[in-house]
């Protein structure tokens, strides 16, 4: 083979595997990709079916639910317009408690019920998740406008 040939069949080896690396990647993200979802957003249907993604709100005051000896917890999480039942078999953060933001990863039930892996709680005071200050004030939370407004 001429030298000339030898670097056009390099070219396109190195070209055929950067774009195979490039096209692996974008699969991969794209199937780790996580969507945030209020409980409006949910009960109307905008969600993924069959795909993990993100709910966000308010956990209701009065809906938190143990077994005793159990790890399992229900609870509902609420944008003050709707709510959306989530049951959670784990620990939950130190700072999960009823009236605060919360986001649950995990996956809606055929029955309308979010199944959650993982419940994550705002850090202290002054924080809540950025989507769910954002969709909260949306709804004319008040003590979301105020986070939104100090991030």
């Amino acid at each position: 083979m001429k030298p000339r040939r030898q670097r056009m069949l390099a070219v396109i080896i190195i070209l055929a595997g950067v774009g195979l690396a490039v096209g692996l990647a974008l699969q991969a993200f794209q199937e780790n990709l996580l969507f945030f979802y209020s409980p409006t957003q949910v009960l109307a249907g905008e969600q993924p079916d069959d795909r993990k993604f993100r709910l966000g709100g308010l956990v209701a005051s009065g809906s938190l639910q143990r077994k005793p000896g159990e790890l399992e917890v229900t609870f509902l999480v609420t944008d003050n317009s709707n709510a959306v039942p989530v049951s959670y078999t784990g620990v939950l953060p130190d700072l999960f408690r009823e009236g605060q933001g919360v986001i649950a990863h995990g996956v809606l039930r055929s029955d309308g019920s979010f199944e959650a892996e993982e419940v994550l709680a705002k850090h202290d005071e002054n924080y809540m998740p950025p989507e769910v200050a954002e969709m909260l004030a949306e709804q004319g939370h008040p003590s979301a406008a105020e986070t939104v407004i100090a991030n």
